[in-house]
């Protein structure tokens, strides 16, 4: 069952092949046994668990079950979940319960998907290769030496070592892309606003996009289709119609148009990882699309802006965790300032603090205009860079990141080159766009490789369509570390 499709998973629970206990039990004793050496799961509890698989066969016995009821689910730990644990990454958060559950996680469960746990991340989401949790440092089930990835590299790696067959994760300059593209899954960011923020622990409010990570595009739909939907309780949820981003995922190639940024393909990217890219863009060439050269001038600009206005809104976001009404809290402090200084000295790591302070640093009086007015220019640019390639093409094609998952402590104390490494993914949450990942082969070192497609607003089924098509042509999608 670990290596079945979520129409697979829904086929056998339908035909009572296997039950939800059984199918959330399977993959539980797998957690269990794995965790240990990939530290995955921050929180499993196998009582809650099977308490919801129990509710999903009594669903399915009594017809009001969905098609997805009683398929696992693993939750990023940035989802609000009410009676779970959620700790964010840190230890600011580290005994939180949440006593409600975010629109993502309600959305999953009316579907009657079974949570298996909550997955490790990068402490509030900062960081890109998961290194920066107060729980300790994901494995990439690929090679134990590697990062998985961040933020979201909990999620990618139980997906990638079949501790879980969807994951929920969060994408704010790349995070659910680039661990999708070091373990070798696929993973999509949807356009700001599809996916509701409500619930969803904020690290840059006008970044941050809740997304799916699972094996393969079609999977990746499934998943969307059952997290994406209006919520007015996220001023930033957009009032739409519900779509099927299953629907075209069969719709032949034929015509489409795939944009090469020829700034993607400059100094700095592997060669490695530009052999994949280019056999990946041969096969679709294959399959009838169109290739077009595309430039997006301003891409190198993407790291300094993003860099500005991220941290800005998490010094502010974050300013919530004080000590005084939930979290964690000194035991020992000298008045009421004392207890805020001391309190967030210990409860964040030192990612965290390093963005609050160039945050609030550039939000300060004098400063302002000079850097967060000036990143906000940019960023505008930047989505007008996106606009002038669409006229030319309906899809982008590129790398997710300049190489292969690098070695755990490798870039840890080197935040600049950290950072450099989103060079590829920063732009589109800047713009707001939809893009994904998709596993297209493997580096000279043996780790995976992931394809970025980049679309216009609202293509997320174009883009699902080009990765499904793709998947139906190659197998770099069925690949599986050995455990």
């Amino acid at each position: 069952m670990i290596e079945s499709s979520l129409k697979q998973l829904a086929a056998a629970l339908a035909a009572k092949q296997v039950s939800a206990v059984e199918l959330a039990t399977e993959f539980l004793d797998r957690a269990e046994r794995h965790n240990g050496a990939l530290n995955v799961y921050i929180t499993l509890d196998r009582q809650k668990t099977l308490a919801e698989a129990r509710a999903a066969d009594q669903a399915r016995a009594d017809g009001s079950a969905g098609p997805l009821a009683g398929i696992p689910v693993a939750h990023k730990d940035i989802f609000c979940q009410e009676g779970w644990r959620t700790t964010c990454g840190s230890k600011m958060l580290g005994d939180f319960v949440s006593p409600y559950s975010a629109h993502v996680v309600e959305q999953c469960q009316a579907a009657g998907l079974v949570t298996l746990g909550r997955t490790n991340m990068d402490e509030f989401a900062m960081g890109s290769s998961n290194e920066n949790s107060h729980f300790g440092a994901v494995k990439n089930p690929w090679d134990g030496a590697a990062v998985p990835g961040g933020s979201s590299g909990g999620s990618a790696a139980a997906v990638a070592a079949r501790l879980a067959p969807i994951a929920t994760g969060t994408d704010t300059g790349g995070s659910i892309r680039q661990p999708a593209s070091f373990c070798g899954i696929t993973g999509i960011k949807p356009t700001y606003g599809v996916v509701s923020r409500f619930g969803m622990i904020a690290y840059a409010s006008s970044l941050d996009q809740g997304g799916p990570m699972a094996r393969s595009a079609e999977d990746c739909a499934l998943l969307l289709n059952v997290m994406a939907e209006f919520d007015a309780r996220d001023a930033t949820s957009l009032a739409r119609e519900r779509e099927d981003y299953a629907r075209d995922l069969d719709r032949p190639l034929a015509g489409l148009r795939i944009g090469l940024p020829k700034e993607y393909f400059a100094d700095g990217l592997a060669q490695d990882v530009a052999g994949v890219i280019d056999a990946a863009i041969a096969e679709y060439r294959k399959l009838g699309a169109e290739v077009v050269e595309v430039s997006l001038p301003n891409t190198e600009l993407a790291i300094p802006s993003y860099y500005v206005i991220a941290p800005a809104e998490a010094s502010s976001n974050l300013s919530r965790f004080d000590g005084v009404r939930y979290g964690h809290r000194a035991a020992q402090f000298d008045g009421l300032n004392g207890m805020y200084e001391q309190t967030r000295a210990e409860g964040f790591g030192w990612e965290v603090k390093r963005r609050i302070l160039t945050g609030t640093y550039v939000l300060s009086h004098g400063y302002y205009d000079a850097y967060y007015l000036q990143a906000q220019k940019i960023r505008r640019l930047i989505a007008n860079d996106f606009q002038a390639a669409f006229a030319q093409c309906d899809v982008i094609a590129g790398p997710v990141a300049p190489t292969t998952a690098w070695n755990l402590g490798e870039k840890r104390d080197d935040p600049v080159a950290m950072y450099l490494a989103d060079i590829y993914t920063l732009g589109v949450n800047l713009a707001g766009l939809p893009a994904l990942s998709v596993p297209a082969g493997f580096g000279s070192n043996g780790r995976p490789v992931g394809l970025q497609l980049i679309g216009n607003y609202f293509s997320e089924a174009r883009l699902l369509n080009a990765a499904h098509r793709f998947q139906l042509a190659t197998d770099w999608h069925c690949k599986a570390p050995a455990l």
